[in-house]
């Protein structure tokens, strides 16, 4: 069975990044992935400035407005760089809320896509014919934290005879 997640206030919506899950990253605080995400496509631009105003943006949406404003420059490393700055965030993401930990251990084996009907790096895209990056992360992410996690049968001791 396959899990699409989309809006933040669906079924599965602490898989989106604009799920108000906050996190700690680089030395500071952001809302959201999205904050996160959008404010470091400017990191080390002339337009670096912008990283605050992204990170102090009232919701995920204006975060993501302010981040494809298309006057803006991104980094020219920008798309080698985002699929790891997003793993890095969505890994925190999960590693700082056991809630929604838990959820994402829930789903098992299940194919995880974003159901984005216009994103077709991040998502599925309208035809079902995207990257689906984000799910492939939150798999990764998913694996990751099922490896970290002490096993639940105690090693079995060899009797000794005297």
């Amino acid at each position: 069975m396959t899990i699409y997640f989309y809006k933040a206030d669906d079924d599965y919506g602490c898989f989106s990044n604009f799920s108000h899950h906050p996190i700690t990253l680089g030395g500071q605080h952001w809302p959201t992935v999205e904050h996160y995400y959008q404010a470091h496509k400017f990191l080390g631009t002339l337009d670096e400035p912008l990283m605050a105003v992204i990170r102090q943006a009232p919701s995920p949406e204006a975060a993501a407005r302010l981040g494809r404003d298309r006057r803006r420059r991104p980094r020219p490393d920008w798309n080698q760089m985002k699929p790891q700055l997003m793993y890095e965030a969505v890994k925190v993401k999960f590693l700082s809320h056991l809630d929604i930990q838990q959820i994402l251990l829930d789903t098992g084996e299940e194919y995880l896509v974003e159901n984005s009907p216009v994103d077709y790096f991040w998502g599925c895209g309208a035809d079902g014919s995207g990257d689906n990056h984000l799910g492939r992360i939150l798999m990764t992410v998913r694996s990751e934290l099922r490896q970290q996690q002490p096993s639940c049968h105690p090693p079995h001791l060899k009797r000794r005879d005297p």
